[in-house]
């Protein structure tokens, strides 16, 4: 696979029922492949979650989906999913995430991609830049994500730092006491003065141009041709 055309799009929840199972049959399918059967991605509470914000990676026709992620502002009728994994290890979470959620925060959750397009930054590169992205359209101040050891570089690119006031020094095991996880924090999402530089130019173009067709190269160096509809309809309704 060297050319790939994907549309990247966000949307609430509720606003697409259907996307969202394809979000979650995509999610248990890349799961079972690593022989994870106690799948806690099957709780679709958030399909009707306004809170909950989704970002889907799909094929042009939409018969594809690739990857996803979604964004769940704190505040709402459910806990955040960092404060369901934790909240037995440090008994603070919810004390802090309710302090940060004043100004408006968030959290970053269910990342996943598909085997199909591995390799080419979907998961790595380009959900996390939407992310970012979109919290300037949801009024948040901060955003939250718990990281496998993997994904923390990645996640610093685009402006996290480690949650060091979380666990210890920022760290718990999770989801089994075998492997570690990393709480982190984008304390300023609006000037993101923590990113890379190249990756805080990308996410400002995003949000300035919410709706965008683009040439991108992937990692490994092949060609997407990425559709952006970050513009999240039906916000202010």
């Amino acid at each position: 696979m060297s050319y790939i055309k994907i549309v990247i799009k966000a949307f609430r929840a509720p606003d697409d029922v259907a996307a969202c199972q394809k979000f979650v049959d995509g999610h248990m399918k890349v799961l079972k492949i690593y022989g994870i059967t106690m799948i806690t991605s099957a709780n679709i509470e958030w399909f009707e979650d306004s809170n909950t914000y989704v970002i889907l990676v799909e094929s042009e026709d939409g018969e594809k989906v690739y990857g996803g992620a979604r964004v769940q502002v704190a505040g709402g009728k459910y806990e955040l999913p960092i404060e369901k994994a934790v909240k037995d290890m440090d008994i603070t979470i919810h004390q802090q995430i309710q302090k940060y959620a004043e100004a408006g925060t968030a959290e970053f959750c269910g990342l996943w991609n598909s085997r199909e397009v591995a390799g080419l930054g979907i998961g790595s590169m380009y959900l996390g830049r939407a992310a970012v992205a979109i919290t300037e359209q949801l009024q948040l101040t901060t955003l939250f994500g718990l990281c496998a050891p993997a994904t923390v570089k990645n996640s610093a690119r685009v402006g996290f730092e480690i949650a060091t006031f979380l666990g210890n020094n920022g760290t718990f095991y999770y989801p089994k006491e075998d492997l570690i996880a990393t709480a982190v924090i984008i304390n300023n999402t609006t000037t993101l003065e923590t990113a890379d530089p190249e990756e805080r130019e990308i996410i400002f173009d995003l949000r300035k141009n919410l709706q965008q067709h683009k040439e991108e190269i992937g990692p490994k160096g092949r060609i997407l041709d990425v559709v952006y509809d970050l513009k999240i309809p039906n916000l202010n309704k």
